[in-house]
């Protein structure tokens, strides 16, 4: 399902493209993501056993997809789209307590649930951390005509003007963007930037990461400078 909490106002525009400016950012700097033993005793204290095995097992996912020198990358989008749909949907409110919060792919396996921005978030740096070109990539804010709701999802593009695949929690199967009829995209960006869905070709361009406390506190906590969040509903 799709968060309840997105609606096409002003404001949620607004959320959008500073969100999709920051993550290119993030994409571009090459931040590698932090799962040691310290991060693992931290999300057993604060989620329990099983939570660690959750975040180990995503670990050693990525480690082996990028070690693999053969290994396809529609395998690696296969595995990064699975791994992050078994986790149970939830919304913020009910999660976290708040309206819009922005977990990390830590956060979001150690609590064990999380909303479609969580899930794409988790499959883009999963495929970022197994190799996969940043430029083809792109996290895509969409509406559902099925549920007349903003959503968003991950998509692929093997090469710049291709047809990409999209990455889903609804549709579960991945499946090139003209057999998802469901969906009308309405912004997307590579690590490079944003562009307006029906202008393609029309850029746009801001650096956000400096003014978006949520997403330095993502930022950090990859990084294991910041402290792991405990969810309301664990």
């Amino acid at each position: 399902m799709i968060p309840q909490k997105f609606h096409f106002s002003r404001k949620t525009t607004l959320i959008a493209l500073l969100f999709f400016c920051s993550i290119s950012a993030l994409g571009a700097t090459g931040v590698r993501l932090l799962i040691d033993s310290a991060q693992l005793s931290a999300v057993e204290a604060l989620y329990g056993e099983e939570a660690k095995h959750r975040v180990a097992s995503w670990g050693n996912l990525m480690q082996a997809d990028r070690q693999n020198s053969e290994i396809k990358e529609s395998l690696k989008l296969n595995h990064a789209n699975t791994f992050f749909n078994q986790v149970e949907w939830v919304t913020d409110l009910e999660h976290w307590g708040e309206e819009d919060y922005w977990a990390t792919p830590i956060e979001t396996l150690a609590s064990n649930g999380g909303d479609c921005e969580d899930f794409s978030i988790g499959k883009y740096f999963t495929l970022l951390e197994t190799m996969v070109d940043p430029q083809k990539l792109r996290i895509t804010y969409v509406k559902s005509k099925t549920y007349n709701q903003a959503h968003m999802v991950l998509a692929y593009y093997e090469t710049p003007g291709a047809e990409p695949l999209i990455l889903d929690n609804i549709d579960q199967s991945i499946k090139p963007a003209s057999q998802r009829q469901d969906l009308v995209p309405v912004y997307s960006f590579s690590g490079s930037g944003i562009w307006l869905a029906k202008e393609r070709g029309k850029k746009l361009s801001a650096n956000s990461m400096n003014s978006l406390p949520q997403w330095k506190r993502v930022n950090d906590q990859l990084a294991g400078k910041a402290p792991l969040r405990q969810a309301v509903k664990k």
